[in-house]
């Protein structure tokens, strides 16, 4: 017969709690889905799609970081990079796209600068999941304990000499 430690019991019943969750529901199709993922989003999904797909990309969270620290023109956001100025301009519609920068107007110059909105939109759907992995970490590391302790050879006592 199997053993059951305290350890399983907790998961079983993180398990039985978050169950409602993970419930599979048929399409029409025929297709399994998973509940949670189906389920309609708090936060707008296509706005989620378009500001992680802006910061997918290496130049473009360079530029962002870049516009942390104040407004540019569309050539001073160019400079660091080796790459012409209409593919600079299409990084920057990409993120204007996504609502991560906005232009304004300056007499001739027209700087582009950082909204800080959209971003906090994508860390609240982060910070949803950076709950449900620190409590994994805490579970795992309570595991990685009770296993060195268990594998702590026991010292014998030998007679006194």
């Amino acid at each position: 017969m199997c053993e059951i430690r305290s350890r399983d019991v907790s998961i079983l019943r993180t398990l039985f709690r978050t169950a409602h969750f993970f419930t599979s529901c048929r399409s029409a199709v025929g297709g399994l889905y998973n509940r949670l993922v189906m389920q309609p989003a708090t936060l707008s999904s296509p706005q989620l799609d378009a500001i992680f797909a802006a910061l997918a990309d290496p130049t473009r969270r360079a530029i962002l970081a870049r516009l942390a620290s104040g407004d540019a023109s569309v050539n001073e956001l160019a400079e660091p990079f080796d790459m012409s100025q209409p593919a600079i301009s299409k990084h920057l519609k990409v993120l204007e796209g996504a609502g991560l920068i906005s232009q304004g107007q300056d007499a001739q110059r027209r700087p582009r600068r950082l909204e800080a909105k959209p971003l906090a939109v994508a860390n609240e759907w982060l910070e949803r999941y950076r709950k449900f992995w620190e409590a994994n970490y805490e579970r795992l590391d309570a595991l990685l304990e009770e296993l060195k302790a268990a594998d702590t050879p026991k010292r014998r006592r030998t007679r006194g000499k």
